[in-house]
């Protein structure tokens, strides 16, 4: 499987809820996370590092 930029969206996001679920303490650090991954991809910084 080919890893794409529209790939990295839905992978986090699913990481994001099975972390939710076992640990639903670190939820603000896992929102936190997924929020800048997200600014920082629609930013398109991912597209200059050349990943």
């Amino acid at each position: 499987m080919v890893i794409t930029a529209a790939n990295i969206q839905p992978i986090v996001a699913l990481i994001a809820g099975v972390l939710i679920l076992i640990m639903p303490r670190f939820l603000n650090l896992v929102v936190a996370i997924y929020l800048i991954f997200i600014g920082l991809s629609g930013l398109g910084v991912f597209k200059m590092l050349h990943f």
